[in-house]
């Protein structure tokens, strides 16, 4: 099937992934149908499978992408720590990150976690390491402290997940202009994560 009038790939592309990112997060994965998304961009239904093969893979490139940038993200972050950073250093450092990065994406981090469920077998096992990597991040911090005695942590694997879904709860609800800055909300979550891990 032919391109709608004005359609480059270079355009279409991403206002594919855009359109589905949004309606999956309104509406979730299961109730979008690929004509929805086409009539959201302005393209034939038919059109769409220029672009994708089909709405799984869909979903599986928005978490894909997510994800790695993420893990990009994390890694520049992490490369920028001060020589002989501490572990307390590097996991305020982690709190304030996961925060201002996520704040920025928040239909991206719903479907993340949500729609996780939606994915085929073979997509869950691929994004289910990259998710793996970026927890690995932050539990490499907490054994660290740990080791060095600045962390009281029975098992760093449950601080990790319990950090990371406390973190995320700032996405439901926080909103700009409200009574306190996204900066001053880092500070209080930092406040809750540091003596979560006894200290």
């Amino acid at each position: 099937m032919a391109r709608t009038q004005g359609s480059h790939s270079d355009i279409t592309g991403p206002r594919i992934r855009d359109a589905a990112l949004r309606l999956f997060a309104q509406h979730g994965y299961a109730a979008v149908s690929m004509r929805q998304i086409a009539k959201e961009v302005g393209v034939q239904a038919g059109a769409l499978y220029n672009y994708t093969p089909d709405k799984q893979s869909l979903l599986h490139r928005l978490m894909e992408g997510h994800m790695r940038e993420l893990l990009a993200a994390w890694q520049v972050q992490e490369s920028s720590g001060e020589a002989g950073e501490d572990a307390m250093a590097q996991l305020e450092r982690f709190v304030r990150f996961h925060i201002s990065f996520h704040m920025q994406r928040p239909d991206a981090v719903f479907i993340a976690y949500m729609e996780l469920r939606n994915l085929s077998e073979e997509n869950f096992i691929l994004i289910e390491a990259l998710r793996s990597s970026y927890e690995d991040a932050l539990e490499a911090v907490l054994k660290r402290g740990v080791d060095t005695g600045r962390f009281r942590i029975p098992d760093t694997k449950i601080a990790t997940l319990a950090v990371i879904a406390m973190l995320n709860g700032v996405m439901t609800w926080y909103r700009s202009g409200g009574r306190l800055s996204l900066e001053e909300v880092e500070s209080v979550y930092w406040d809750m994560v540091r003596k979560s891990v006894g200290v």
